[in-house]
């Protein structure tokens, strides 16, 4: 085995990493789903309370992705990463001391401004490790992660209420993230730092790369916004993130009161466990698609633009989940197709920034497009919950879901025209 070859694995080991810190940030946020019942039960919180709860989440992540962004940027992926851990897992656990509204209100707000360290840490710390050629492959992969917490949570968290009551639940949770951040200050150091990297390994990194001669001086937000490509990537981020917002927070509720298996969130974990399942196949699968192409010559953009296009298309079917021709496991199924496809999609719309933008300007731009993604989330649950009550009224509550997914089914392909159409002929941004 050469020397890059062996060297190639502590790469991977890093992906692992940020593997491990996506699954966790998910594990973190999902917990409050599913314990509502106890909190509304215990609490006395209502749909119209837990759904300000949500938002609070929402709305302060997407801030906090432009903040997250431009903080690591400034202060690099080593610390910035760590002390995004370390914080929301001090809010995770404080989730245990609320006693209504307003703290569990202050604890999510928290949470979400905090979490939104991760991507754009995760996506730079990818752009540090790997080159092109290897992006969208990491990126699927520690993005499963997302997958894997959604996995987790309805499997773990039951079990530890029962044991332990529902604040033990946010206790373990937070305390897993202090374990990442021994591991990730004992192992991460940037390639250029590293004592055991060779020079042959440092060119590989920077082989399909055209960074090595960028300066180290920060880029300011505000110039940043002056780049097609920086609009772009919010575009495609505020169209489609939303999607998968509806996916995590109406999906249970519409296999229980339409499909009408008259079951709780705790009841069919089946069908959502196949739905995730699916997801963090289309995540890694996604990466290595437009991996593959750029292996064979094609260019980056294109790889990318190919395989987004291909994706796009495979959600569309979705649109058919509520015909009355279909089961349940039949549209569950195209659930799990089209979930999978998003997820495939989001590994490939990350790379496209460290595709445009050189290093040092990845997680401001990465924050902006999370920013737009947690906004278009929190306008898509307000949507959401308008049409399904409004067609429950009438008694047709199925007609609701048939409008979301249409919605859902053709986001996508909107996204990618847009993207597509306005793409600047020069796609690598030059910063001076």
């Amino acid at each position: 085995m050469s020397e890059t070859q062996k060297f190639s694995n502590y790469r991977w080991t890093v992906c692992a990493l940020i593997f491990f810190a996506t699954t966790v940030n998910y594990l973190d946020r999902q917990v409050i789903g599913i314990l509502k019942p106890l909190l509304e039960s215990d609490l006395g919180i209502g749909e119209k309370q837990y759904s300000h709860i949500i938002m609070a989440f929402q709305l302060l992540y997407g801030i906090g992705m432009v903040i997250a962004g431009k903080l690591i940027d400034k202060f690099g992926t080593k610390l910035g990463y760590g002390l995004s851990v370390i914080l929301w897992s001090i809010a995770a656990m404080g989730h245990a001391l609320a006693k209504g509204v307003l703290g569990f209100g202050f604890w999510r707000g928290f949470l979400g401004i905090s979490e939104a360290g991760n991507f754009p840490a995760a996506i730079k710390s990818i752009a540090e490790w790997f080159p092109k050629k290897e992006r969208a492959l990491a990126t699927g992969i520690f993005n499963s992660g997302t997958n894997v917490g959604a996995i987790v949570a309805p499997l773990a968290i039951p079990a530890m209420v029962v044991a332990w009551g529902w604040q033990a639940a946010f206790i373990i949770t937070g305390a897993i993230g202090f374990i990442w951040v021994i591991l990730w200050f004992i192992f991460y150091e940037i390639p250029e730092k590293h004592k055991k990297i060779s020079a042959g390994e440092l060119a590989y990194i920077h082989s399909d790369a055209d960074e090595q001669a960028e300066t180290k001086e920060k880029v300011p937000w505000l110039k940043l916004l002056s780049y097609r490509q920086t609009w772009l990537f919010f575009i495609g981020k505020g169209l489609t993130d939303p999607i998968w917002w509806f996916y995590l927070f109406w999906i249970p509720g519409w296999l229980s009161t339409v499909r009408g298996t008259g079951l709780d969130v705790k009841s069919f974990g089946l069908p959502l466990a196949f739905i995730y399942t699916m997801t963090t196949v289309g995540s890694i699968g996604g990466g290595w698609v437009s991996g593959y192409m750029i292996r064979k010559g094609m260019s980056p953009f294109k790889a990318r633009k190919i395989t987004m296009l291909i994706f796009a298309l495979l959600v569309v079917p979705i649109i058919f989940a509520q015909s009355p021709s279909v089961s349940t496991w039949g549209a569950v199924c195209l659930i799990a197709l089209a979930a999978s496809s998003h997820q495939a999609w989001s590994a490939n719309i990350f790379t496209t920034v460290s595709d445009a933008f050189p290093k040092k300007a990845v997680s401001s731009v990465t924050g902006i497009g999370g920013m737009a993604g947690a906004l278009g989330g929190a306008f898509i649950s307000y949507i959401a919950g308008g049409i399904i009550q409004h067609f429950k009224d009438l008694g047709r509550i199925e007609t609701g879901y048939v409008v979301m997914f249409a919605i859902a089914g053709s986001a996508y392909l909107l996204a990618w025209t847009i993207m597509t159409v306005f793409a600047p002929k020069n796609k690598k941004v030059i910063l001076e």
